[in-house]
């Protein structure tokens, strides 16, 4: 910040240069850092920017935030206020990156999107390779996304297009249609040429690909290769067949396992008649393993597709069906409960001790889901491998349910004076914990052959298998021991 309290005009290394007032002589402020030490945005750097747009110094906040990483300008904007945000992105003008778009939570690239012109977006996404401007384009309704597309070069326009009409979750939504492809007879020398000559080359590219004069892919060649061969060599000779391809048409997450497998960094992308039509690029499959591994977590809890910056409205509709199905089935649970009124009557420390068989076998059958839904998602758990996997599992459940019960017998021996209620915790929570183990894998893999999400529906259905095990378990084997009016 200068004397006067406004922003820098000029940024050089890591200093601020201001020009005092009727002074020739400028005035050099240090930057703060852009991350304090734990990540995040710095505060003394967000309140640069912040009296930077309360000015409406457009010189300052691009020396300030227009030669950052789009990853930090997109913390940046997440860390302001709703209203200057988008302030923000008119005041950065041509040195905001529009790939920092794709680097936002939904909802806050949305805003952002709904509040700025259609020919101004139209010129940022126009910058973009193909694969981010579809990630930005595919979240806005048909009306917008053509009232953008009309306004961009006629090339441009129909290599989106294409895009758009893969299947949301296709790698066709995820390639890039700018690449490099090459006749087998070519030289080394003439593909060096072509790269140095060509203007509208990808901005990152790892490898070559060789077409037939059908465009159908016939091979790849790796940039590194082609560095280390002498320039009379022709691609033929060193180009590898049959290289890893998928069709566009493919599901991303089996795109992304495949790169995950096979250490992949980039792949061609085909048509159903084998022809190249885009390239899949490492960044965009991290995104994908990324989503999905957070879609896992959240699906879990009984979240839907929710981000932090939803507003309270939409976080709550996207909360409340499953709490709904979960008052259901924790209905179950009363009603089990409600079976036993006397004997929880006649002796109140079933009523105290209840809770925690229920509580021990809904956390070992949330072990076993988590490990089986993730283990689904990833392709690890098949039917070859089912009952080795369920073995285990019931072993496991059988071993932690025996030192559950040594511990619990005698905490409740002592605590009651009653050897018989240790007996019967014990034997109740051996009872639940196995079929924790049981429920907590098969009830993920039934839901998916019925087509249903393990990953939203396992917890609410495991828990209700946990409660009523537990409950039934523990008050029926009491009441049969201590002879209990029913």
């Amino acid at each position: 910040m200068s004397r006067g309290g406004q922003p820098c005009g000029r940024r050089e290394g890591g200093t601020c240069v201001t020009e005092a007032d009727h002074n020739e002589i400028p005035e050099i402020v240090e930057i703060p850092a852009v991350r304090d030490e734990d990540g995040r945005i710095s505060a003394d750097f967000l309140a640069l920017i912040e009296a930077g747009i309360a000015a409406e110094d457009a010189p300052a906040l691009i020396g300030l935030a227009g030669d950052l990483h789009e990853a930090d300008v997109a913390d940046l904007i997440e860390a302001l206020p709703e209203d200057e945000r988008v302030p923000l992105v008119r005041l950065l003008g041509d040195e905001f990156d529009y790939a920092t778009l794709t680097e936002l939570d939904e909802a806050v690239r949305l805003s952002i999107l709904e509040n700025l012109p259609s020919d101004t977006l139209a010129e940022g996404i126009g910058e973009l390779d193909s694969d981010d401007a579809v990630y930005i384009l595919e979240d806005l309704d048909a009306a917008d996304q053509a009232a953008i597309l009309d306004q961009l070069p006629y090339s441009d326009r129909i290599q989106l297009q294409r895009s758009l009409d893969y299947p949301e979750d296709s790698a066709g939504r995820l390639m890039q249609t700018d690449f490099i492809a090459v006749p087998p007879f070519w030289s080394v020398g003439q593909t060096i040429d072509h790269m140095r000559e060509t203007e509208d080359l990808p901005d990152t590219f790892h490898e070559i690909f060789v077409v037939d004069p059908g465009f159908r892919l016939i091979g790849s060649v790796p940039l590194d290769k082609i560095l280390r061969t002498k320039r009379t060599t022709k691609i033929s000779e060193i180009m590898t067949e049959d290289p890893q391809t998928f069709k566009a048409t493919d599901d991303r997450e089996d795109v992304a396992r495949a790169f995950e497998r096979y250490n992949l960094v980039s792949a061609a992308a085909v048509d159903d008649a084998g022809r190249l039509v885009g390239m899949l690029m490492i960044d965009d499959i991290v995104d994908v393993i990324q989503e999905e591994a957070e879609e896992d977590l959240r699906g879990l809890a009984g979240l839907g597709d929710e981000e932090i910056s939803d507003t309270v409205l939409v976080t709550a509709r996207s909360r409340l069906t499953w709490l709904l199905v979960n008052l259901c089935t924790a209905g179950l649970a009363a009603t089990v409960i409600s079976l036993f009124e006397a004997p929880i009557a006649a002796m109140v420390a079933l009523a105290v001790l209840m809770p925690i068989v229920a509580s021990m076998g809904g956390n070992a059958a949330t072990q076993t889901m988590t490990v089986a839904v993730r283990a689904l998602a990833t392709r690890e758990l098949t039917a070859r491998n089912m009952l080795r996997v369920l073995r285990r599992e019931v072993l496991v459940a059988f071993l932690n349910g025996m030192t559950l019960a040594v511990l619990l017998g005698t905490g409740a021996t002592l605590w009651s004076g009653l050897p018989g209620l240790g007996m019967v915790i014990a034997m109740a929570i051996i009872i639940n914990l196995f079929f924790a183990g049981v429920a907590g894998l098969l009830i993920p893999v039934a839901l998916e052959k019925a087509g249903v999400d393990p990953a939203i529906a396992s917890s609410v259905f495991v828990t209700t298998v946990t409660d009523v095990i537990g409950f039934f378990a523990f008050l029926g084997i009491a009441a049969l021991w201590f002879g209990l009016p029913l």
